[in-house]
C-alpha cells in the first residue's frame, strides 16, 4: 500500500496559520488534500499534524473534511512520520509538506511511477533541485523510513524526515528525479506573505478554469506574466533546513 503524509502544523514563525488560509474556497491544507486524493496510485492519505494545543485547529479542520489525522512529536517529525507509519500497513510513504497549495498530482504519480519501477529506497525530485519550489515529492519504502528513524541522531536529520536517507546514498538505494529544463528558481511554496500574495494571484486567475491546475499551466500563465514571479523572487529556498543545519546538534 502507498499511503500519501502530509505533515502540518501552525507554528509557522514567518506566516501564523499558513495552512490554514485561504485560497480561493479552501484552506490551503484542504488544496494540498484534495490534490494528493487526485492521484492515481496513492491508497490512501493522513495529515500528520502535532500534540500542541493549537494543532487542534487542523484536527478539526480534518475531521469536519472526512481526513484521517495522526498527532505526534512537533520537533521530530521524523518520529512523527515514523509513529504513524508503523500503525498502518504500508510500503511505501509518500512525503507532502502541507505548505505547498499547488502540488501537482500528475508529478506525483510520475515519481511514484518511477520509484516502483527502479525499485529504490527513496525517489524524489528534490536530491537535485529543477523542479519549483513547492513541487517538491518524496517517496520512500516504509524499511528506509524505519532505518532512519533508528540511526538519525543530528537535529536536522530528525526535523526534516528524509536528511539521513538523502545523506546516506550507501546505504539507500536513491533515484533522483530531474526536470528536462530547470526551474529550481520558481517559488510556488507558502512561508510568507509575499507567498501568499503569489500564490492568490495564481489561484484567481487558474482555478475556477480547473481546480486541479497543474504545472504546465502555470508555467503558461507566467509566461505571460513574468513580473508576477519577483513578488517573492527573492527569498532563499529551502530556508527552515538551512537554519536547521546552521543550529545543528546531536540529540
Amino acid at each position: 500500500m502507498i499511503v500519501a503524509i502530509i505533515q502540518a502544523r501552525l507554528g509557522s514563525t514567518r506566516l501564523a496559520n499558513k495552512v490554514l488560509k485561504f485560497l480561493g474556497d479552501k484552506t490551503v491544507l484542504e488544496h494540498v488534500c484534495d490534490r494528493v486524493k487526485e492521484s492515481k496510485h496513492v491508497d490512501e492519505i493522513f495529515v500528520a499534524t502535532t500534540i500542541n494545543k493549537q494543532d487542534l485547529q487542523i484536527v478539526e479542520l480534518c475531521s469536519s473534511k472526512g481526513i484521517r489525522v495522526f498527532c505526534g512529536s512537533e520537533e521530530d517529525v521524523l518520529d512523527r512520520y515514523y509513529q504513524l507509519a508503523k500503525l498502518i500497513d504500508v510500503s511505501h510513504i509518500v512525503r507532502i509538506t502541507a505548505d505547498c497549495p499547488v502540488i501537482d498530482p500528475g508529478l506525483i504519480d510520475y515519481i511514484i511511477k518511477e520509484h516502483l519501477e527502479s525499485r529504490s529506497d527513496y525517489t524524489s525530485n528534490t536530491i537535485i533541485d529543477s523542479f519549483p519550489d513547492g513541487l517538491d515529492t518524496e517517496i520512500f519504502k516504509f524499511k528506509a523510513l524505519e532505518k532512519a528513524w533508528k540511526e538519525a541522531t543530528l537535529k536536522s536529520e530528525r526535523e526534516h524526515v528524509t536528511p539521513y536517507i538523502k545523506k546516506n546514498p550507501e546505504i539507500f538505494s536513491q533515484n533522483s528525479i530531474i526536470s528536462k529544463n530547470d526551474y529550481s528558481e520558481k517559488r510556488w511554496t507558502l512561508d510568507t506573505d509575499l507567498d501568499y500574495e503569489f500564490l492568490s494571484f495564481i489561484f484567481r486567475e487558474l482555478y475556477s478554469v480547473n481546480q486541479y491546475f497543474g504545472m504546465n499551466d502555470i508555467l503558461k500563465l507566467l509566461s505571460n506574466n513574468s513580473s508576477k514571479e519577483m513578488i517573492n523572487s527573492n527569498i532563499i529556498r529551502n530556508e527552515g533546513y538551512i537554519k536547521s543545519l546552521n543550529e545543528d546538534k546531536t540529540i
